[in-house]
C-alpha cells in the first residue's frame, strides 16, 4: 500500500521527471473533478433549500394526511379513555360480585352446618314423645306437666314493672329435674347480684 498514491497526495511541481504535458494534464483532471464538486455542491445545495421550503410550508396533500392522522389520534385517545373507564368499572363490578359470592359460600357453609344439627322430619324424640312409640302414640307424662302449666298460665295488665333481674329459662335440656315449683318445663331463675 506504501507504493500506491493516494487522492491527499500532493503534486510535486519540483521534480523533473514530469513534462509540460503532464502537469497540464494533470491540472486539466483537478479542473474537470472541480467542477463535478461545485455542481455536485450546487445539486445538493438545491436539494437542501426545496427541503427547507417543503419543511416550512407544507403541500395540501401533507395537511390533509396530518388532519387525517390527528383526527384518527383524538379518536384513538378518546377510545382509550372510554375502554380504561369501562375497565376500571368491570373491576369494581367484579370485586362487588367476589365479595357477594364470599356471603353466599358463608351463608351456604352456615346452612349446612344448620341442616347437620336438624332432625330427621319423623324425629319425634325430646318433644314429648317416647322413642320407641309411633308418631300417633300418646305422649308421656312430662310433655303433660308442660301442656298444663301452659294452659294454667294467667297474664297480667301492663302496669305491672318487671323485675329485669329474672329470667326465663327453658327446662326441655334438662327434663328429668323438676323446676322451683315442683313442675317440668319453663321456671323462672332469679340471678345472684
Amino acid at each position: 500500500m506504501a507504493n500506491q498514491p493516494s487522492d491527499d497526495e500532493v503534486f510535486d511541481f519540483s521534480n523533473t521527471e514530469f513534462t509540460r504535458e503532464d502537469l497540464i494534464n494533470a491540472l486539466n483532471e483537478m479542473v474537470h473533478e472541480c467542477r463535478k464538486i461545485s455542481q455536485t455542491f450546487e445539486e445538493v445545495k438545491a436539494e437542501n433549500n426545496g427541503l427547507k421550503n417543503s419543511s416550512v410550508e407544507p403541500s395540501t396533500d401533507q395537511l390533509w394526511e396530518t388532519n387525517s392522522l390527528q383526527t384518527k389520534l383524538s379518536k384513538m385517545k378518546s377510545e382509550n379513555e372510554s375502554l380504561r373507564l369501562r375497565s376500571c368499572e368491570l373491576k369494581s363490578e367484579n370485586e362487588r360480585l367476589n365479595l357477594v359470592m364470599s356471603f353466599w359460600t358463608q351463608s351456604y357453609v352456615s346452612l349446612s352446618k344448620l341442616h347437620e344439627t336438624q332432625k330427621p322430619l319423623n324425629d319425634k324424640s325430646r318433644l314429648g314423645f317416647n322413642v320407641g312409640e309411633s308418631s300417633s302414640g300418646e305422649t308421656n307424662t312430662q310433655s303433660n306437666l308442660v301442656y298444663d302449666k301452659f294452659k294454667k298460665m294467667n297474664f297480667v295488665k301492663a302496669s305491672v314493672i318487671h323485675n329485669t333481674y329474672e329470667l326465663v329459662k327453658y327446662d326441655d335440656q334438662t327434663s328429668g329435674q323438676l323446676s322451683q315449683k315442683g313442675k317440668a318445663g319453663i321456671g323462672y331463675i332469679r340471678l345472684d347480684k
